[in-house]
């Protein structure tokens, strides 16, 4: 009986240890997974990580261990963090957009001494909800994929994750007794997500097929788990009252009116003291967390952007928004964005320490942590936006971005983090490397002293003198732009534009006036085709000789306009006919330069909405989604009079010779020629409709 018991107890003692390693295994597969991904297969046995928490801060640490390179930390993100910083350091190996894995060399390279960064910042904040309508919309998993990896190589903690949220919002609507067709017109298109959650209109681009919903609910699910196998805790977005614009009438609620957003109807504003709030709080989070789990953050901005707050108790509606989230997870908090308005301190004050994190949207030009008292007692992230409607083009400020940082530290107790807080990516990855090492870096520096080090990430080898000397001339003037400089976000290329002759930008909030000699991109561009031949075939070179080429040459189209409008003004009609052509063939040779670069291509954007449709009526819905989205964005009022029109505007191969290019030509034939004035605003229906019906399958 002894012998029996003792060998049973020997199983169960195996099978733990069993369980106990299975485990282990499983729990280092996600790091080990995203390493083989972004080396593609080349760091199975050269690469090796060990977890080994510690108590107060987030750490990594690069060492060698014979011919292998092992990486340590206290959680999978710093892990990857330390993953990111051999390959850049160590490995010359820049992992990026544009070129999201690369080989590591046959003799693998080996830190000479050990490496060790360690933060005390462990919120790291990416997305905001323009993001997802301005380059996401429509991601497939494979994307998304990629995207996390991204992430965790950066460090990020806490990402936006708003993917399948019309699913929970129709799942809601339809326990509230509300028809398809009626959730139909309140939901928006794919491509307008972002504003339908953020409260400022309703339906436009919809109604969404049933599959959408679904596709999307399986993909949030997929994205959220893959989340969290690395340790990133998604942000959900939360529930801060928003609700149909016919509910008072179909359900008898006490709703407020925010008023209109760029023409567009707001939906309505179910008040916090209404009966019902409560339980439409408690239904959505009861559906959200059914599809995809709690979250420990949840992101709310009620009245984004000039939504009115007539008639609202801002206290009252604050807390009621906190107790709702509360009930859902009391670990909770609600993550919000200081912009324009918000935070509204009456909805905050009264709420606990450790509940709010605010993200300080635009710290790199326009901070409000150090205004007055910033934000009281609350945690606040360190933020950068630098780009607004995913326009195109060289954009930063590096040392405004370094120094405000540090300078924050310095200064606030209540600095918790720092976050990407961009309306669209895939551009600028420079910008992005360096947010993302700052929690890492100790001390001050320059962006000339970091600088080397990245080119040597980026293209795998010291840079040479004519490459460092273009991108010192890129730091001191797109990468150096005024605190003070008008308009949001990068120099606009004019060749975007409406045609006129004093056009000051290419979007209603934008700005075109160079704030540097046009010179000087155009002497980066050209010490970048001198040192072409040394660098072939190295994609990210490749990929940034034609964004500097892109950049002179709308630096030159941009001051040509000018030439050419002073000319017209002194009825200069013979130069301004010889300059009108070099303007237009600029256009064309932008078009042709960009066409090899699919992410520099119309046809990238417009492909993946087309893919994510399974009939040609879905596929038909998101092309015009997305075609309508980077041109006149809404209907005639939102264009027209809402300012929206080329808000979104695109410096794209495909846009620009197709759209672009004709808008420019019947504009000069017009003032020229004395052709009829054109009408932009059907030439780019006409451009959305021509995408449109090209979906045959």
């Amino acid at each position: 009986m002894k012998k029996i018991v003792f060998v049973m107890l020997t199983f169960i003692t195996a099978l733990g240890a069993m369980n106990s390693s299975c485990t282990s295994a499983s729990a280092s597969t996600a790091i080990d997974s995203l390493a083989m991904r972004v080396t593609e297969g080349t760091s199975v046995g050269r690469i090796i990580f060990k977890e080994m928490p510690v108590d107060g801060e987030d750490y990594f640490e690069i060492d060698k261990t014979g011919n292998r390179v092992e990486i340590s930390g206290n959680n999978y993100i710093s892990m990857a963090v330390g993953l990111n910083w051999y390959l850049k350091y160590v490995a010359g190996v820049h992992i990026t957009w544009n070129n999201p894995s690369q080989k590591l060399p046959d003799e693998l390279p080996l830190p000479e001494s050990p490496i060790r960064k360690s933060t005390n910042l462990k919120d790291r904040y990416y997305l905001n909800y323009c993001t997802y309508s301005y380059s996401m919309p429509f991601w497939n998993e494979a994307r998304w994929e990629r995207e996390i990896d991204w992430m965790a190589l950066h460090g990020v903690t806490m990402p936006l994750a708003m993917t399948g949220m019309e699913t929970v919002w129709r799942n809601v609507l339809l326990r509230m007794g509300y028809s398809d067709d009626e959730i139909g017109r309140f939901i928006s298109g794919p491509a307008y997500m972002a504003w339908w959650q953020m409260n400022n209109l309703e339906g436009w681009g919809g109604p969404l097929p049933e599959s959408w919903y679904d596709r999307q609910a399986d993909l949030q699910k997929k994205i959220v788990g893959r989340m969290r196998s690395l340790g990133i805790e998604p942000v959900f977005p939360g529930y801060a009252g928003m609700v149909p614009r016919n509910i008072g009438e179909k359900l008898g609620y006490d709703i407020a009116d925010p008023g209109k957003w760029c023409g567009f109807p707001r939906p309505a504003f179910l008040s916090p003291e209404d009966e019902h709030f409560d339980a439409m709080a408690d239904i959505y989070y009861e559906e959200l967390g059914r599809l995809y789990g709690q979250s420990r953050y949840y992101s709310m901005d009620p009245f984004h952007e000039g939504g009115s707050t007539e008639g609202v108790d801002l206290t009252k509606a604050g807390q009621s928004i906190m107790n709702a989230m509360k009930r859902a997870n009391p670990d909770a908090e609600w993550v919000i964005q200081s912009w324009q308005a918000n935070p509204r301190r009456a909805m905050i004050d009264t709420l606990a320490k450790g509940d709010i994190a605010v993200l300080d949207l635009y710290s790199e030009k326009m901070p409000k942590w150090n205004r007055n008292d910033g934000y009281g007692k609350h945690d606040w992230l360190y933020c950068m936006l630098l780009n607004f409607g995913g326009n195109i083009g060289m954009h930063g400020r590096m040392s405004q971005l370094i120094n405000g940082f540090y300078d924050a530290k310095e200064q606030s107790a209540m600095l918790s983090g720092i976050g990407a807080t961009p309306e669209g990516i895939e551009n600028n990855p420079v910008m992005y490397e360096l947010l993302f090492e700052l929690p890492w870096r100790e001390e001050r520096f320059t962006p000339e002293e970091w600088i080397d080090g990245y080119l040597k990430a980026r293209y795998g080898s010291a840079p040479s003198d004519d490459v460092r000397a273009a991108w010192g001339a890129l730091i001191a003037t797109v990468y150096n732009a005024p605190i003070d400089y008008p308009g949001e976000g990068t120099v606009e290329s004019l060749l975007c534009a409406r045609p006129g002759w004093d056009v000051s930008s290419a979007s209603t909030w934008g700005y075109s006036q160079l704030f540097y000699d046009a010179d000087s991109t155009a002497r980066a561009a050209q010490l970048m085709r001198d040192a072409a031949a040394d660098y072939a075939g190295n994609k990210n070179f490749e990929y940034d000789l034609a964004d500097i080429s892109r950049q002179a040459n709308a630096d030159k189209a941009n001051v040509l306009l000018r030439q050419m409008s002073a000319a017209h003004k002194r009825n200069a009609i013979d130069s301004v006919k010889v300059m009108a052509d070099e303007f237009l063939n600029l256009l064309l040779e932008q078009d042709s330069m960009l066409k090899a670069h699919r992410d520099m291509n119309v046809d990238t954007w417009l492909d993946a909405a087309r893919n994510a449709g399974t009939t040609p009526a879905e596929k038909q819905l998101y092309v015009r989604n997305a075609a309508q989205l980077v041109t006149v964005w809404g209907d005639d009022t939102a264009a027209n009079y809402g300012g929206l029109h080329d808000y979104s505007h695109r410096e794209w191969s495909g846009l620009l010779s197709e759209l672009y290019y004709k808008r420019w030509k019947a504009f000069f034939d017009w003032q020229l020629n004395g052709a009829p004035e054109p009408d932009y605003y059907k030439m780019e229906l006409d451009w959305i409709d021509s995408k449109v019906n090209s979906v045959t399958d």
